[in-house]
């Protein structure tokens, strides 16, 4: 996807999708809610705040169809998948990725 001349600027210049979808129990692909998805969205929302994290969106999500490998999570507009497991893996998303600029290689997600 490339930026055209025209386009304003971005709202916020990192938005993070976090899977709460829930599916029912026992479902094949299981689900991100889970897997305490909505837990680890609340957490890095709040310690965005706390590391001074500005221009950043963190939501909530419907349904990104890789629950299977979740929690599952998207950064844009990078586009990069994660699937963190722990507040410290969100600690390592927030800084490395968000303030560094760099990449979690060890929790992206295969495409």
């Amino acid at each position: 996807m490339t930026r055209q001349v025209d386009d304003p600027n971005y709202f916020y210049t990192s938005h993070v999708f976090v899977c709460t979808n829930r599916r029912p129990d026992g479902h094949e692909k299981g689900c991100c809610a889970s897997k305490d998805s909505e837990r680890l969205r609340n957490y890095m929302k709040r310690r965005a705040k706390e590391l001074g994290i500005e221009g950043a969106r963190i939501n909530g999500a419907g349904c990104l169809d890789r629950c299977e490998k979740g929690p599952a999570l998207v950064i844009y507009p990078e586009g990069i998948w994660y699937s963190p497991k722990n507040e410290a893996d969100c600690d390592e998303i927030l800084t490395t990725h968000l303030q560094q600029g760099g990449r979690v290689t060890r929790l992206m997600m295969d495409q």
